[in-house]
């Protein structure tokens, strides 16, 4: 592994649950190190959004933790940790898209909370568990699940993958590598500074400035996505030019 940190400690499983689960069972025995990667060539309960059952196909795609214990995080800003994970996904997907077939990385965009998509279609997404002790977080795990190989997906969920995208069948271990080392790229600028992380993230917000159909408390809402705050509330725009913030238990994009 090409990284200083992420992945020098490297653990891989023929099938597993969830590799989210995995790693925070290491934790719990005091078995992981910050940057500790583990990856599941099959992965057959893995979590997403809302309870979401997230799949792998055996050898096709990717489901990989990785294992963090952040110095100085506080409560309050720990969704940072889920904007460095979102970048870090949007270069792969960007970077094989373009590399494989010259495609624009204009068409890969960060969907709040947790995905990443190409046009409108979902590419990858991203759950994170973290561990929170006397207002600052002690460890996080960043569930990440890319679909590279994949061909035959969920219709329901608007899926895509790579392949499907490229026509191409990629090296899920060049991905794996890449994807450690936008980790690793993002988490360095983190520690310098977070405000380039917050500029980027919300510059390639899914709809940034657009009138789009959500769901507000349970009622049809059309609002622009404006910024995720601090907390990781979308700030959003309605139709009177009010700006306010909500969380995920409030907001959420109308079906398509």
């Amino acid at each position: 592994m090409r990284t200083r940190i992420i992945g020098q400690e490297f653990i891989e499983l023929d099938t597993v649950d969830s590799t989210n689960k995995y790693a925070a069972e290491l934790l719990t025995k005091k078995k992981a190190a910050h940057g500790t990667v583990i990856l599941a060539h099959e992965q057959t309960m893995g979590r997403g959004q809302r309870g979401r059952i997230w799949r792998t196909s055996k050898g096709l795609d990717i489901a990989t933790s990785v294992v963090l214990v952040p110095i100085g995080l506080v409560a309050q800003e720990q969704f940072v940790l889920s904007k460095i994970a979102a970048l870090a996904v949007h270069d792969v997907v960007a970077e094989a898209m373009l590399v494989s077939v010259g495609r624009s990385a204009d068409r890969v965009r960060i969907k709040w909370p947790n995905d990443v998509l190409v046009d409108r279609r979902k590419v990858a997404g991203i759950l994170i568990s973290n561990e929170v002790l006397g207002g600052q977080v002690i460890s996080s795990v960043l569930g990440i699940g890319i679909n590279v190989n994949s061909s035959d997906l969920d219709a329901d969920f608007n899926a895509t993958s790579l392949r499907m995208e490229t026509g191409i069948e990629l090296d899920r271990m060049r991905i794996v590598e890449h994807l450690c080392q936008r980790l690793e790229h993002w988490l360095d600028i983190h520690a310098t500074s977070p405000q380039p992380i917050h500029a980027k993230y919300a510059e390639l917000l899914w709809h940034k400035g657009r009138f789009t159909d959500f769901e507000l408390d349970g009622l049809p809402f059309s609002a622009r996505p404006m910024d995720v705050d601090p907390e990781g509330r979308l700030m959003v725009e309605d139709e009177n030019g009010a700006v306010k913030a909500y969380g995920l238990e409030r907001l959420r994009f109308g079906t398509r």
